[in-house]
């Protein structure tokens, strides 16, 4: 029986990379997304990369909104994509930390990046080679989670991205379409 070989895939972080940045966002009707966001992703999805959300969720172990708010939100990002032909393969959200309440109230939670274990869990869940893969992001923690992971990293200039340094990133691009495209350019 022949062995599968793990895919390469694109891990994004999804407020300030994909949509613009809003403080605890929960309504599905703030969620704007990020110009061009939606044809970077089906760009992708047509070359049958898996595209894989990992983001950091606070608000919800910080009852600022609840998980049926976030899937409310990523119903509405999954219309504005599907728009433009694209897809998210799939999504992973981390709702620890230190000031969170209850069962989320944990101050380095594995899956909460800068730790990788989201990124990791989707590798195992999905056969994705990390070694292969990105991860593209707006703030440091985006860039440790997918370096720690062993991914290559990229720093987008949009939501907090201006203000990070980008030294720690293998490219820095002004925005998510930028990034896939000069990414592209050099896939093998």
């Amino acid at each position: 029986m022949e062995r599968v070989s793990a895919k390469p895939a694109f891990f994004l972080d999804r407020d300030g990379t994909l949509n613009e940045e809003v403080d605890y966002l929960s309504d599905p009707e703030q969620l704007v997304l990020i110009p061009g966001a939606a044809s970077a992703v089906a760009r992708l999805n047509a070359l049958g990369i898996p595209v894989v959300v990992v983001t950091n969720q606070s608000g919800i172990g910080r009852r600022k909104y609840g998980w049926q708010d976030f899937a409310a939100v990523m119903k509405r990002m999954e219309t504005l994509l599907a728009l433009e032909n694209a897809w998210i393969d799939a999504v992973y959200a981390s709702p620890h930390h230190e000031h969170a309440l209850g069962e989320y109230a944990v101050a380095d939670h594995p899956e909460r990046k800068p730790n990788p274990g989201m990124l990791l869990r989707a590798a195992e869940e999905h056969g994705l080679d990390l070694s292969r893969s990105w991860m593209v992001g707006d703030k440091a923690l985006d860039l440790e989670a997918g370096r720690r992971a062993g991914c290559k990293v990229a720093l987008v200039r949009t939501g907090y991205g201006s203000m990070v340094d980008g030294s720690a990133a293998d490219l820095v691009a002004e925005n998510l379409p930028e990034a896939v495209e000069i990414i592209l350019s050099q896939w093998p």
